[in-house]
């Protein structure tokens, strides 16, 4: 029985060219090696978006204690607000001390202070001794707060003088990060292999490292039923990150424990649990003022879009 050749296909017809195989391996692999470039050195690229844009910077988490602040000295003073407050603080100061010009007052003063003086020796030995001792007591809580506070782990970003800096491109990171440009990153021990390491490609940040601060607010006001909590929860998470490392008090007291916008972040946290906890957090979501939300987080995108330097 003679073998039968295959069908050839229709001349007509075209060729499929599958040039789709071996492109997917080599997208997942650069991917994986640009994942263990970021997991090696502790560092992570992220992508913000803000009403001005979106940009990416890079973001590392390390123990307070091996971390210098950004300096902010340079930023608060262009700031007309702040320099008005810092000067009406320091009137405030300044008519809070005493100054006594005439000899004889003070000597008035003097023997006043005499006479509250306790009359018993022994009596104030004992009560500088307990004082002493108190005073020892709170410097070993103290040393011990210090020390705990020393290892937590704190964020800081691709900033410079209180300034985060954004840049609109993978291309024009990796420009600056080459470039040995001064930042608080660079004090890092993996920054200089990070500066010779990197390359564009290798911005790709994992999607919880994407924060939309730009939908925060319209997505606010659209009422409880559209609350979106997985954008609203990081939008806090970054918020929070940002405060700390760029040095914004105000953006951290907004959400700091027992703030309104706190409670708006346990309850959505709560709401996407199952069960009795899921249930109660969308009651306790039902409470909140849409309308305050809205315009606390509006304040919060507002200081951090002051505090952004973007690069092209």
């Amino acid at each position: 029985m003679a073998r039968q050749s295959p069908e050839r296909p229709d001349a007509d017809e075209p060729e499929l060219d599958d040039t789709s195989g071996p492109a997917e391996p080599d997208a997942a692999a650069s991917a994986d090696a640009a994942r263990a470039l970021w997991d090696e050195l502790r560092i992570d690229p992220v992508e913000i978006a803000l009403p001005a844009g979106t940009g990416y910077t890079l973001r590392a988490y390390r123990p307070a204690r091996e971390l210098t602040p950004t300096d902010v000295a340079e930023r608060d003073a262009d700031d007309p607000f702040l320099a008005r407050r810092q000067v009406v603080e320091a009137e405030d100061d300044e008519d809070g001390e005493v100054v006594i010009l005439d000899d004889e007052v003070a000597r008035e003063f003097a023997e006043s202070d005499d006479e509250e003086k306790p009359a018993g020796r022994g009596a104030g030995d004992a009560e500088k001794g307990d004082a002493e001792e108190s005073d020892a007591d709170e410097d070993d809580a103290d040393t011990k707060a210090a020390d705990e506070a020393g290892d937590e782990e704190v964020p800081v970003f691709l900033s410079h003088r209180g300034r985060l800096l954004l840049f609109k491109t993978p291309e024009s990171l990796v420009s600056f990060v080459r470039s040995g440009a001064p930042n608080d990153l660079s004090q890092l021990d993996s920054w200089n292999e990070l500066s010779e390491r990197v390359e564009p490609a290798d911005i790709a940040p994992r999607d919880e490292d994407v924060y939309e601060l730009d939908l925060v607010v319209e997505n606010l006001r659209g009422g409880h039923d559209s609350w979106d909590p997985t954008l609203l929860i990081e939008a806090g998470e970054v918020a929070r990150d940002v405060a700390y490392a760029l040095r914004l008090p105000a953006v951290l007291d907004m959400l700091s424990s027992g703030s309104s916008l706190d409670d708006l972040d346990e309850a959505l946290r709560a709401s996407i649990n199952g069960g009795i906890g899921g249930f109660m957090g969308r009651r306790r979501l039902k409470k909140i003022g849409a309308q305050t939300a809205s315009l606390g987080w509006r304040t919060i995108v507002g200081k951090i879009s002051a505090v952004v330097d973007w690069r092209d």
